[in-house]
């Protein structure tokens, strides 16, 4: 039998879990950290706080690569006022990372959790879409609560998600909405995190072995029509934020 050092076997499954990760957030636009942090946060293979900063990495270059081929990319005006707040978000969730102790990031954790079981619940409950878009300061409101939980654990997904599969837009803009802001936000943190020397070089290795597969899944995957319908997604999107939630919190 084949021996395979525990180290690597760490190193394999967790681009075995980004795979899985990236190819669920090119169908949905949204579940890459939520998916990989309830994968890593359920089998313990390596810190969390790894895990998230490998996660800014991924998410940045998945969002980079699936934008370009999905050129040219159009927003919905109503949308921007989502990316805005989202930004204001991070630096607020950056700033929480940096005061909280060892025992709280405990809370944290469990906080976010629970709101991506919520966000699940509301987006199960309201499966139909609203009849209008979110009005301006609607929309960033949910995005500056979506940018503080990418700001802590570049998990930015449930307020914005729920809002966004709400909207009476295509899914594929959808899909764009979402990637342009949280590719943004996760560049954003990359930034400010690296340059206060608060990434590892455990996380920059994990994010770094885990490109090769980012790049050809995000590739191949970005311009296929998903093969499913808008109905059965909303659904394995709710099933997801369900399981990524309750990794979070056992």
């Amino acid at each position: 039998m084949l021996f395979v050092p525990e180290e690597l076997q760490v190193h394999l499954a967790f681009i075995f879990f980004t795979a899985i990760a990236v190819y669920t957030q090119n169908l949905t636009g949204f579940a890459l950290a939520l998916v990989l942090l309830g994968l890593v946060g359920f089998t313990n293979i390596v810190p969390l706080e790894d895990a998230i900063n490998a996660v800014t990495i991924v998410a940045m270059v998945n969002a980079a690569i699936f934008l370009y081929r999905r050129r040219p990319i159009k927003l919905e005006a109503s949308f921007r006022p989502a990316i805005h707040g989202s930004l204001v978000g991070y630096f607020v969730g950056m700033g929480i990372l940096g005061l909280v102790s060892g025992s709280s990031l405990g809370l944290l954790r469990t906080l976010l959790g629970l709101s991506i079981m919520g966000c699940a619940l509301l987006l199960w409950r309201s499966a139909k879409p609203a009849d209008t878009p979110y009005g301006a300061l609607r929309f960033a409101s949910i995005g500056a609560a979506s940018g503080i939980l990418g700001g802590l654990f570049s998990a930015p997904g449930p307020p914005l998600v729920y809002a966004a599969y709400r909207q009476p837009w295509p899914l594929k803009t959808i899909q764009n909405s979402l990637v342009v802001c949280f590719g943004i936000g996760a560049l954003l943190r990359l930034v400010v995190m690296g340059a206060t020397g608060q990434i590892s070089s455990q996380a920059i290795l994990l994010g770094v072995e885990s490109l090769p597969v980012v790049l050809l899944i995000t590739a191949i995957g970005a311009n296929r029509k998903p093969p499913i319908s808008r109905k059965v997604l909303q659904h394995l999107v709710c099933i997801l934020l369900m399981g990524s939630g309750l990794g979070m919190l056992f």
